[in-house]
């Protein structure tokens, strides 16, 4: 079953959601996921996403995160591993470790741990120079 993004561009319509875990549901163990993903409720263990994960304003998640873009309103501790885009929203909390080309911290969201900056495999195999600001002289 595929859910269609309700947002109010063209663009953010074409993502389609394969589902989702709500408030009052806990997991616990390996959550694997093809396309967008939406967590609400409680998970501890693995979740390996191909595409976006977002984990709303009520998700408790444990454990460890593999994917590509990560999207965090609620509490997450443990370590992520991202190919694209970590994003920690006003309300999300983040405690452990990010491994991910681009961090993106909203005014409000926390984050406690240590994160690590990789390169983009996109960046690098298209040659794309990232500028360093010069010191005047």
């Amino acid at each position: 079953m595929e859910w269609k993004w309700s947002g109010s561009s063209k663009s953010a319509s074409s993502e389609e959601w394969t589902g989702f875990i709500d408030q009052g549901v806990s997991l616990e163990g390996t959550l694997q996921i093809t396309g967008t993903f939406r967590v609400n409720g409680a998970v501890k263990g693995n979740i390996i996403s191909e595409q976006t994960l977002v984990l709303g304003e009520g998700a408790k998640v444990e454990g460890q995160i593999e994917g590509n873009r990560v999207v965090i309103s609620g509490r997450f501790d443990g370590v992520i591993f991202a190919k694209g885009r970590v994003e920690i929203q006003p309300k999300g909390v983040v405690t452990g470790e990010i491994h991910s080309p681009c961090l993106v911290i909203e005014p409000g969201g926390i984050f406690d741990g240590r994160c690590h900056m990789l390169a983009s495999s996109d960046a690098t195999a298209s040659g794309v120079t990232i500028p360093i600001r010069a010191v005047a002289p």
